[in-house]
C-alpha cells in the first residue's frame, strides 16, 4: 500500500521593492512586474513553476517596504537557506526580507487584518536627488492645518466609493465600505507625510485620498467639500489621483 504524498509547506514572505521600473505588483502580459520577477526566481530555485499570492496589488510605480506573499512548495532545508536562495537571483530593487513556514490556513490576502501606507510629499520646493523618486514634489506650500481638518472627516467606517476607481471600471458591484483607523499628517521642514492605516483599501484609494487632501492644502477644496464628496458616493473629476511615486506600502497586519 503506497503512502499518501506529503503536501507542500506554505511559506510566508515579506518583500520590499522599489516600484519605479515595474508595471505594478500583479502579473501582466508583456510587462515586467514584481510578482513575475519573484515567480521567475522561485521557479529557478524549485525547478518548477511556483505561483505566489500577494496581500494585494500595488500600482505601477508604487513602492513597498512590507508587502507580503505566500506560496506552497516542498523545501528540505531551513528558512534561512530558502531566504538566501531567493535573494541571490533577484534584482537589487527587490529584496525578500523574511521567509517562514506558516500553517496551511494562512492566506496573504484573506488573512490580512489591516495595512499601513505612507505617502511622502515635498512642498514649497523640490525633493533632493536622493529622494525625488519616492516623493511628490510641488513648488507651492500646503495649508497643513486645513488638510488635517479634512483628514479627520475621512477617519472611520465609510463608503469610499467616491475615492476609488474611475466610473465604468466595475466598482459599482464592489463593496466599497472600508474602515480608516488613522489618516495622520506629519511634517518636517518641507517634507510632509500622510500615514493611512485601515482594514483595507480600494483601488487607488490612498492616492485618491492624498490627491483630495492636497487640493484642500492648495485651497482648491475645503474640508466641507471633502465631506460632501464622501457622502456623494460618486467618483467625479473633483477627486485627483496623486502620482504613484510618493506611495509606499509599509506594513500588513495579521
Amino acid at each position: 500500500m503506497s503512502k499518501a504524498p506529503i503536501p507542500p509547506s506554505r511559506w510566508k514572505c515579506t518583500v520590499a521593492y522599489d516600484g519605479s521600473a515595474f508595471a505594478g505588483w500583479q502579473i501582466q502580459p508583456n510587462a515586467q512586474t514584481v510578482q513575475s520577477v519573484i515567480e521567475a526566481r522561485l521557479a529557478a530555485v524549485f525547478k518548477t513553476p511556483v505561483d505566489i499570492t500577494g496581500s494585494g496589488r500595488t500600482d505601477s510605480g508604487v513602492h513597498a517596504r512590507g508587502q507580503v506573499f505566500h506560496f506552497d512548495a516542498h523545501w528540505a532545508h531551513d528558512s534561512q537557506k530558502l531566504l538566501t536562495a531567493l535573494r541571490i537571483g533577484l534584482p537589487p530593487t527587490i529584496q525578500i526580507l523574511t521567509a517562514r513556514k506558516v500553517p496551511a490556513a494562512f492566506h496573504a490576502r484573506f488573512s490580512a487584518k489591516g495595512k499601513v501606507y505612507h505617502y511622502d510629499i515635498c512642498h514649497g520646493g523640490f525633493a533632493d536627488p536622493f529622494t525625488q523618486a519616492y516623493t511628490w514634489s510641488m513648488a507651492r506650500t500646503l495649508d497643513v492645518a486645513a488638510m488635517r481638518k479634512a483628514a479627520k472627516l475621512l477617519v472611520g467606517t465609510h463608503d469610499f466609493r467616491a475615492f476609488t476607481a474611475i466610473p465604468g471600471s466595475g466598482v459599482e458591484k464592489e463593496d466599497t465600505v472600508r474602515t480608516v483607523k488613522r489618516l495622520d499628517i506629519t511634517t518636517r521642514g518641507m517634507r510632509l507625510r500622510i500615514a493611512a492605516e485601515g482594514n483595507g483599501f480600494l483601488y487607488k484609494m490612498v492616492r485618491s485620498l492624498t490627491g483630495a487632501l492636497v487640493d484642500v492644502g492648495l485651497g482648491r477644496l475645503t474640508p466641507a467639500d471633502i465631506e460632501d464628496i464622501l457622502a456623494s458616493r460618486k467618483r467625479t473629476q473633483r477627486v485627483f489621483t496623486a502620482p504613484p511615486q510618493g506611495l509606499c506600502l509599509v506594513k500588513v497586519f495579521y
